[in-house]
């Protein structure tokens, strides 16, 4: 009786006999993964705990991970912008910070939390 080569045989693919059983020499290439920072990882947090079937079907398709990178950078980006705005629309200049540091960040803290919130709000918690 002549056995039949499974598909996987035929691609090349081999196997280790482990006890009574054959598994195969599975291998990930080697992939190099983009840093997520921190509202990359504040979203995916988000995705499991609230979103677990979209954070599945991303996993599983594989773009999860660039996902997250493009969330980070499209916030990191916003929460810039937002900065500037706020900061030149508030009269936080150069000039107060030479003058009164202290008073410079108290609104430099204070513009930096509104504009990570208004982001979150948008961006990572949607």
């Amino acid at each position: 009786m002549k056995t039949q080569k499974s598909f996987y045989v035929q691609n090349g693919g081999t196997y280790t006999q482990v006890g009574d059983v054959l598994l195969p020499n599975l291998t990930i290439g080697e992939v190099e993964l983009p840093p997520i920072g921190k509202f990359g990882r504040m979203r995916k947090h988000y995705l499991k705990e609230h979103r677990p079937v979209l954070y599945s079907n991303l996993f599983l398709s594989g773009t999860l991970f660039q996902h997250l990178v493009e969330i980070d950078e499209a916030c990191v980006e916003r929460v810039e912008l937002l900065i500037r705005q706020m900061a030149e629309r508030e009269g936080v200049t150069e000039q107060l910070k030479a003058a009164e540091q202290m008073e410079w960040v108290r609104r430099m803290n204070s513009i930096r939390n509104r504009a990570e919130e208004s982001v979150l709000n948008d961006l990572v918690y949607c």
